[in-house]
């Protein structure tokens, strides 16, 4: 500590961004206290396998590497509480992060509590979550091999996935409620020729199917006149958005339009001395080994910063 009851860093969310940040904060001897969340771990926790993050030549499960990065960051000196924050302070040095009620100080802070899929919140979606249905094609879109699977969503990144899926699955069949689409008119031309994808509009997922093995289809709804129509699929992709969990910054960092939080200098945000890493900025990859190489470069963005203008 620096202080009395002054924390050096706090480490707001968990994740591959906020393990990282502290497994490098801890072996910086910053004695970084992180607040995980009372769901800690991220969207990896739904993921039910994880092939393309180096160094795991035969898959890992999600929660299995949460865990791993967890106690690896543990075993160098970071303090792990699973509770959220309710909101900050950061008017004036130290910091202040307000925990259950309890305000707890620091010089700096690390924000990683990423970024959430917008689900579609219909009949059955909670149980088939991670067992047939996903919201990140390259995270998943290899387990589909061969199948038939669905893609719901109208804008650039349903009509990305879609595209990207077609080089494994048999057949993708796009779902959108309407008939007019927010993608460019490129990624829409490309799904549209593409011949293993089908385009269904005025259609919307009303309830999803299960048997024994996971899912295995749909209940399409038409919203014009509620008629509705089955249909058959083993994987589905829901591709609505994300919004990033930023609502306990109360507007005190700078964020986009969308709420996801702007980099000023390097990692750092428009507050001097608050540093953000993983899929709360990143709009673009949203990727484990991508969140985890930002989280090391907020730390040590982080390390140094403290050195010029705190010790």
């Amino acid at each position: 500590m620096s202080g009395e009851n002054i924390h050096n860093v706090i480490i707001i969310g968990s994740g591959p961004a906020g393990y990282t940040a502290g497994l490098y904060g801890a072996r910086a001897m910053l004695e970084p206290l992180m607040f995980a969340g009372y769901m800690s771990g991220g969207q990896l926790m739904l993921t039910s396998d994880i092939e393309n993050f180096p160094g795991y030549p035969q898959g890992i499960g999600g929660a299995e590497m949460m865990m791993q990065l967890r106690e690896q960051a543990e075993r160098f000196g970071l303090k792990v509480e699973d509770k959220n924050v309710e909101r900050i302070d950061t008017s004036s040095q130290p910091y202040s992060v307000w925990v259950e009620g309890e305000e707890h100080k620091a010089h700096a802070l690390i924000i990683c509590t990423g970024a959430e899929a917008i689900w579609l919140g219909v009949e059955g979606e909670e149980e088939q979550k991670g067992r047939g249905i996903s919201t990140c094609a390259t995270c998943d879109g290899a387990f589909f091999r061969d199948e038939e699977i669905i893609v719901i969503g109208g804008g650039d990144s349903a009509m990305e996935e879609a595209t990207f899926l077609t080089r494994f699955a048999s057949k993708v069949t796009l779902i959108h409620r309407r008939d007019v689409f927010r993608a460019s008119k490129v990624m829409q031309e490309r799904a549209e020729n593409h011949p293993k994808i089908e385009i269904r509009t005025f259609r919307q997922v009303k309830k999803w199917l299960s048997d024994e093995k996971g899912l295995s289809g749909a209940i399409l709804e038409d919203p014009r006149d509620g008629s509705t129509e089955e249909i058959a699929c083993t994987g589905a992709f829901i591709a609505i958005g994300h919004k990033p969990i930023t609502g306990f910054l109360e507007g005190q960092i700078e964020t986009d339009d969308s709420g996801y939080i702007i980099h000023k200098d390097h990692t750092m945000t428009s507050v001097s001395g608050v540093f953000a890493a993983g899929d709360v900025v990143d709009t673009r990859y949203r990727q484990a080994i991508t969140a985890a190489g930002m989280g090391c470069q907020a730390a040590i963005d982080c390390e140094r910063w403290l050195e010029d203008n705190i010790h």
